[in-house]
């Protein structure tokens, strides 16, 4: 079962499509008998997604450091909740049980999660595929940057390339399960 490392905010945003989409990928997720691999929470977006993916009988697997735990309230109910020391654990935990990323819309903890992640890509760390869910077009501006980013010479047009996007959660999971897919 593939294990997708899904990186979203503790809040809701200011969007109920944000939300939406959150439940939206936690079901399909669970569907397409994909294990959820997330940060933990049971509040905002995280809290959303995890739920939607139980609720369909997904198994869900949070990483909380153990002082996030009751300043992020924790979700009690996970398959798994692994506690570690820091935040240096959580990403290196979470990217360890994931076969696959996912960003949805997040502030700067979302942001530099994802960026770590696709950071470790180019640096030949894993070969893990990336991808954006640009729901409610909350990413399109990041992805027009990042096209600037090659324009201007400092991203190669390959690496950019390997960050896949979609705005729906079914086409992003094909996307990925594709690349999964192909051999390595």
């Amino acid at each position: 079962m593939p294990r997708f490392c899904i990186y979203l905010g503790s809040r809701d945003g200011n969007d109920p499509q944000f939300l939406e989409t959150a439940r939206e990928l936690g079901r399909e997720l669970a569907r397409r008998g994909h294990v959820l691999v997330y940060g933990g929470a049971r509040i905002g977006l995280m809290g959303a997604l995890a739920d939607a993916a139980m609720a369909e009988g997904g198994e869900v697997i949070g990483v909380m450091p153990d002082h996030l735990v009751e300043r992020e309230q924790a979700h009690r109910g996970l398959t798994e909740l692994i506690r570690v020391r820091n935040m240096h654990e959580r990403k290196a935990s979470m990217a360890a049980h994931a076969d696959a990323f996912i960003v949805l819309p997040g502030g700067i903890g979302t942001l530099e999660e994802f960026f770590e992640a696709w950071t470790w890509h180019y640096l030949g760390l894993h070969d893990k595929p990336i991808g954006v869910l640009d729901s409610a077009g909350f990413y399109t501006p990041l992805l027009a940057f990042l096209d600037s980013t090659v324009e201007h010479g400092f991203l190669n047009a390959r690496t950019r390339a390997e960050l896949f996007d979609a705005a729906e959660p079914g086409e992003l999971l094909d996307i990925l399960e594709a690349r999964l897919a192909e051999p390595a």
